[in-house]
């Protein structure tokens, strides 16, 4: 349907021009002796050769140039052109036949072929010029199209390797529940089973209500909790009434891990935060934890997750987005900012 439309509005401003060029000779003349005849002669004869030259090469032989005929295009419109300045003299030697001059002798025919030959020129420039330009602008489509493609198969990738790695992390933290708390065990397994469902049906899809995301996120910090000792504590800080936005699912999750993954020891007291705020349409999510860095021995997650994130805010929220993460006081706090629209 938009080809359509595209066409007939270059038809359109085809007709337009060509009619703009027909009446402006006549438009010249108003409110004086008009010479139809030498405005045929001189204006609209030579109109319809640059008519002719300018649709055969955008039709015909411009192609011809851009398929690498390019012997075939210059001997064919230097064949046409001097076909059309021969058909021209011999029209006007029988409309105005040579007549003596007050002012000087008529141009010799040579002079006068070769300046008909550079005039006609002008309309395969024009056929050139606007045949690569449409080329350009497909390509240009094309690179487009091909980055979407490109964009959607990363992001994908990008989904499907967050998603076992949550579930292997989860897996993690229910199996070291089954030896000292079966009935924990068996209550995270019930959770799980409710957060499996989310990324079945809900994370599918290019964007999720905020709503549904912050239920998400409670959702897992109550599963995580369930294993914590009393020498941690897990703070929330998120917003009770949640505007209409939509974001990209599981877009903060992999902090979350992040924060359980380096934030809980087992002899030392650590706290966990998560705290989230927004400002009319734009999100703050920051999350801080106590900092207890795994060794390399330690094999609880394969520390994909801030890197995942970087990736799917560079590719789905480019300049709209910042992340920050640091240092202080024995504190790690990662920071993202946020801009739905």
């Amino acid at each position: 349907m938009i080809k359509i439309k595209n066409k007939n509005l270059e038809i359109s401003l085809h007709l337009l021009i060509w009619l703009v060029l027909f009446f402006l000779p006549a438009a010249f003349t108003i409110g004086s002796a008009t010479d139809w005849s030498g405005i045929f002669r001189h204006f609209w004869l030579q109109l319809v050769f640059l008519a002719i030259i300018f649709y055969v090469n955008n039709f015909v032989l411009v192609k011809w140039l851009f398929d690498g005929k390019k012997i075939w295009f210059y001997v064919s419109n230097a064949a046409l052109l001097i076909f059309l300045i021969f058909i021209k003299s011999q029209i006007f030697e029988w409309l105005e036949p040579q007549k003596p001059r007050m002012f000087g002798r008529r141009p010799p025919d040579g002079i006068r072929y070769f300046f008909d030959f550079l005039i006609y020129l002008i309309p395969v420039a024009f056929s050139i010029a606007i045949n690569a330009s449409k080329r350009m602008k497909k390509a240009e489509e094309m690179k487009i199209e091909a980055d979407n493609i490109k964009l959607q198969s990363e992001l994908k990738h990008l989904k499907y390797q967050l998603q076992p790695h949550f579930f292997f992390n989860s897996l993690n933290n229910i199996y070291s529940l089954i030896d000292f708390d079966s009935e924990k065990a068996k209550q995270s397994v019930h959770s799980l089973s409710k957060l499996m469902r989310h990324l079945l049906y809900k994370t599918d899809v290019d964007k999720i209500s905020l709503s549904e995301e912050v239920e998400f996120l409670n959702k897992y910090i109550d599963l995580m909790s369930v294993r914590l000792n009393d020498k941690t504590k897990v703070y929330t800080n998120f917003p009770t009434s949640i505007p209409n936005l939509e974001i990209a699912p599981l877009l903060f999750i992999s902090i979350v891990e992040n924060a359980f993954k380096h934030g809980v020891s087992a002899t030392q007291h650590s706290d966990i935060s998560f705290k989230m705020e927004i400002i009319e349409d734009e999100i703050h999510f920051t999350a801080s934890n106590s900092n207890f860095p795994k060794t390399d021995t330690d094999k609880s997650g394969s520390g994909i997750g801030v890197e995942n994130l970087q990736k799917r805010l560079n590719l789905l929220y480019p300049e709209k987005h910042e992340f920050h993460s640091c240092l202080n006081d024995g504190m790690y706090i990662a920071e993202v900012k946020l801009k739905t629209k």
